[in-house]
């Protein structure tokens, strides 16, 4: 039987990893990317829970993923309170399981592009614009701006929310907001300890996650709101790190700056349609939850076991796997958690960022209460590590 042929569209780090997972299923597959992998270069990182973390463990991406992956044994809560004292209020942790791993972008890029270089069934196409994508008989077309032609049995976009090929794609509107919000990542070098405990601290009108990624380096994620961002003056980077020093010393010392500082909006966006006639969205093309949680690439990855255990049984089968009978099966199938699973994150969001007194003593107590419940605790867990499974 002739292999079928998928078109992934994106060469971040959502399409490198479709690319490289399906690929095992016997496809051609065509990896299409209009930049160099600018993100190897980012100082982002992505936590990975147990679970994903032992799904790519199988998928042999990486020589050693207990070298190249850090666990974190421990998740912390913390507040402040009005004399700029930092105090505990809730802790997550696990005996037999870590709470989830810690692996900068440019590792897991670097690695996955070093695998797609070398699989010979994924052809990688770069500084290709896409120009149209059309009905080409029984299949689908893509039309790059060579006017080059090329037909697959399936089209995956993996470009984001804001693509200009997503939007003139698929013309329905997606349940969105602005959070009015931005993300500021660095990484921080720092004595060596054995920094396995992620932390969380509730300020004010901040979050400030400090996240571990080896014994010497951590990841700092602060989300920060834009009016408070208008306010600092032209130094706002140095005002910054004046920040982040001061909320760290108590658990880092002798910190150092390791890269620059990345800005980001924040954004809710939960896609209502999944696929349309052999073209299926994929990553943030479909979701894009506030990243205080660390679930936005979680999320990708449980849609891509969905998406590959599918794909595996229709080959097996012998079936056309861009048919919309079976792009609506995998829709049915994720669509319903994904949706959840985004407005309980905002759920959570909200529940954090009330800046009433009143309320915030009341969150408080509820957390103190939650800190003494091992169902709770468990619940939490499971949510945070399989997502919602039904």
């Amino acid at each position: 039987m002739k292999r079928q042929k998928i078109c992934i569209i994106g060469g971040g780090l959502t399409g490198l990893i479709t690319a490289f997972t399906l690929s095992k299923l016997n496809l051609n597959i065509d990896l299409i990317t209009d930049n160099n992998y600018r993100s190897t270069k980012s100082n982002r990182t992505v936590a990975i829970s147990q679970n994903n973390y032992d799904f790519l463990k199988k998928m042999n991406i990486f020589k050693s993923a207990k070298k190249e992956f850090w666990p974190c044994t421990k998740m912390k809560l913390y507040i402040e309170t009005k004399d700029e004292k930092i105090n505990e209020i809730f802790e997550l942790n696990r005996q037999k399981e870590q709470i989830f791993y810690m692996i900068e972008n440019s590792v897991i890029m670097s690695r996955l592009i070093e695998k797609i270089k070398k699989n010979k069934l994924i052809s990688i196409k770069k500084n290709k614009t896409i120009f149209q994508i059309l009905s080409s008989d029984f299949l689908k077309s893509v039309k790059f701006n060579n006017k080059n032609y090329c037909k697959y049995n399936l089209i995956i976009i993996c470009t984001g929310s804001n693509s200009t090929l997503v939007k003139n794609t698929f013309k329905d509107q997606p349940i969105s907001h602005s959070y009015d919000e931005m993300s500021i990542t660095t990484t921080l070098s720092h004595s060596s300890c054995a920094n396995t405990i992620a932390r969380q601290i509730f300020l004010n009108k901040e979050i400030l996650a400090l996240l571990p990624i080896s014994k010497t380096k951590t990841s700092i994620v602060l989300t920060i709101q834009k009016k408070i961002m208008k306010k600092y003056n032209s130094k706002k980077n140095l005002n910054i790190k004046n920040k982040l020093k001061f909320y760290t010393k108590d658990f880092l010392k002798r910190v150092k700056f390791n890269s620059n500082i990345e800005y980001k909006d924040l954004n809710l966006v939960i896609r209502k349609k999944y696929y349309q006639n052999r073209t299926l969205l994929f990553g943030d093309a479909l979701h894009v939850v506030h990243p205080f949680v660390g679930q936005g690439f979680n999320m990708v990855l449980r849609d891509l076991f969905s998406l590959n255990k599918l794909l595996k049984n229709k080959i097996n089968l012998g079936l056309d796997i861009g048919t919309n009978d079976i792009l609506e099966e995998l829709s049915n199938k994720i669509k319903p958690r994904n949706f959840m699973y985004s407005l309980g994150i905002d759920f959570i969001k909200n529940f954090f960022s009330f800046e009433k007194k009143s309320f915030q003593n009341i969150r408080n107590k509820i957390l103190n209460r939650l800190n003494d419940n091992s169902f709770a605790k468990n619940l939490f867990f499971n949510l945070a590590n399989r997502g919602f499974r039904f």
